[in-house]
């Protein structure tokens, strides 16, 4: 199947490691010109590498959420793209924490970042693509928003903020030609899910193993997803073949999910 995605540039945030990083990979497997971003220039480096390597497209730029000045400058670079078709906006996850008892302050600068800088960067990509008459939004949330994560309850509350925001947005945008879809990941296999399993093993003084199989007992599948079966789901809403879907929260979770709705 044709994606439609040779030639088209996709910036993908969150691309140094695990779910960017296998995105990043697929999109430009399929022909896409890949601009990696995240924090850590020399993680991206070596994403550029492999992707080149591999007979890919890519350059690198970074970006801190947490820096409004670093935003800007992503925000700056979006504008000044010859063009852009797809944005997959992915954000690392706040530290745990309990409701209630978390701090105004932490509130207020996971806000900033997780919520108003995605959409910063959103609404500036948007506007090009709205221009341009075609435009992909890809939005990783998690599936918090569906059946809240104990003991993260920023990222519960934030990314669910965020979901209000992209749907809305797609109904705005769907006369230009631009979906704005979010993906949630359950538990993937990646390196955020290996430091909660191993933090997890630490707290309880068991083995990293006994967290793991605990974990995939409650995943019909009984394993961990791939960071690669998550990136599958992302490239093809991305893709000139996911044209009449827009507004959706799309799961990637084996079956973990209980709900019958969303």
């Amino acid at each position: 199947m044709d994606l439609g995605l040779d030639g088209r540039t996709a910036v993908v945030m969150g691309a140094s490691q695990g779910l960017g990083e296998a995105t990043a990979k697929q999109l430009a497997e399929e022909g896409a010109h890949v601009i990696l971003v995240a924090r850590r220039e020399d993680a991206l480096r070596e994403v550029q590498r492999k992707i080149q390597d591999a007979g890919g497209s890519a350059d690198i730029a970074t970006c801190d959420l947490f820096d409004s000045e670093s935003r800007q400058s992503l925000c700056d670079l979006i504008e000044n793209l010859p063009r852009i078709d797809v944005l997959v906006a992915n954000s690392g996850g706040p530290a745990p924490g309990t409701a209630p008892g978390i701090a105004s302050d932490t509130w207020i600068k996971e806000f900033d970042a997780m919520v108003l800088g995605l959409i910063e960067i959103i609404d500036t990509s948007v506007g090009r693509m709205k221009s341009a008459g075609f435009g992909r939004i890809l939005v990783i949330a998690s599936s918090g928003i569906v059946m809240p994560i104990p003991k993260l309850a920023v990222s519960n509350t934030l990314r669910s903020a965020l979901a209000g925001y992209v749907k809305t947005l797609s109904e705005q945008m769907a006369p230009h030609g631009v979906t704005c879809n979010m993906v949630l990941p359950g538990r993937i296999d990646t390196p955020r899910t290996k430091a909660i399993d191993a933090g997890g093993a630490k707290a309880e003084g068991v083995e990293v193993d006994e967290i793991r199989f605990r974990s995939w007992a409650g995943i019909p599948m009984g394993r961990y997803g791939t960071p690669d079966e998550f990136a599958s789901m992302v490239v093809f809403l991305v893709s000139v073949r996911a044209s009449y879907i827009t507004g959706i929260q799309a799961r990637v979770d084996g079956g973990a999910m209980k709900s019958v709705n969303v």
